[in-house]
């Protein structure tokens, strides 16, 4: 992904050869373009390196205004605190902070780009509808995605993928905006006009690879933290009922895409499900089944009779 943004410089500096002399040839642009290259590396990785510093250190509070989520500690909610902390005793892993967003959706999500980061965040939602083993393996899903390092990786992504997007974008709306003369070099030749088509479709495959990657990574990523989540757990069986809870009733009101895509279930799905950041919630329960030995119930159609006080027995313990 990082080299997705050198190549994306690259089609920058053909395009402002195009627009300072309209008249050359393909080898030129092309060689003109190169030694811009070389001499933009330095800035251009300088300036990746400060945009990704940025967001290391605001990333999350940045989603903490976003989602609303807010601290809990042990006093506030025993039972959350208990379940998460125990699983984090068995393994020697260090306990994250603990956040609740205050919405009916049943969602969860773990962020942060180090250990004096790291979070897990649940809905009020998941919390009412889900008993001790259910939120037991959704925390264990979560845990997973902190110790395999995937929410800092997938944070980074993102960040390479919105450099990428931003400035894709303003190359668009500063080539394509109305009125705009074809070039202060004179009239371009077919080679310019080539060249330029070039540059135009090297931002776009800069933009959709970097986009195609980040959502295949972050699907690869959630079969995984289900395995996880078992592994932790030693129970598929919960981990496959939360799934079936959780599904299609996970879309977080208000959420920006960015948020929906560090959820443990994401209901949001591209074009021919290329930019779905999650695998279905089926392809993941049949996961469970086939590898890890559980049970599907199928399809939890109402939580009307599932949203009883969950047993609070489990894990008050440690």
């Amino acid at each position: 992904m990082f080299l997705l943004v050198y190549l994306f410089v690259f089609a920058g500096a053909l395009l402002a050869e195009v627009q300072l002399d309209g008249r050359q040839t393909v080898g030129f642009y092309l060689r003109a373009a190169g030694g811009d290259l070389l001499h933009a590396l330095p800035v251009a990785t300088l300036a990746g390196a400060i945009w990704v510093a940025i967001a290391y250190r605001f990333n999350q509070a940045i989603i903490d205004t976003v989602t609303g989520g807010r601290d809990v500690t042990r006093q506030e909610q025993p039972r959350l605190y208990n379940l998460l902390e125990n699983l984090c005793i068995s393994r020697g892993i260090p306990m994250p902070k603990l956040k609740i967003i205050d919405s009916a959706s049943l969602n969860a999500f773990a962020s942060g780009l180090n250990p004096q980061q790291y979070s897990v965040t649940v809905t009020s939602g998941l919390l009412d509808r889900l008993d001790d083993a259910e939120m037991e393996a959704v925390l264990g899903h979560e845990l997973t995605h902190i110790r395999n390092g995937d929410v800092r990786l997938m944070v980074i992504a993102g960040i390479i993928a919105g450099i990428i997007g931003f400035f894709a974008e303003l190359a668009f709306r500063l080539f394509f905006r109305p009125g705009r003369s074809s070039s202060r070099g004179g009239g371009k030749n077919g080679s310019a006009a080539l060249v330029f088509i070039i540059a135009l479709v090297l931002i776009a495959l800069a933009w959709l690879v970097s986009m195609l990657i980040r959502f295949a990574l972050s699907r690869s990523r959630e079969f995984l933290a289900d395995a996880g989540a078992v592994e932790l757990t030693k129970n598929p069986d919960a981990m496959i009922s939360a799934l079936r809870k959780i599904e299609s009733r996970s879309e977080l009101e208000g959420a920006t895409s960015a948020v929906m895509e560090m959820c443990i279930d994401n209901p949001r799905r591209g074009f021919a499900n290329l930019f779905a950041t999650h695998p279905s919630v089926q392809n993941r329960v049949q996961a469970l089944v086939k590898l890890a030995g559980g049970h599907d119930p199928g399809p939890i159609l109402t939580l009307a009779d599932t949203g009883a006080s969950p047993s609070h027995d489990a894990g008050l313990n440690t």
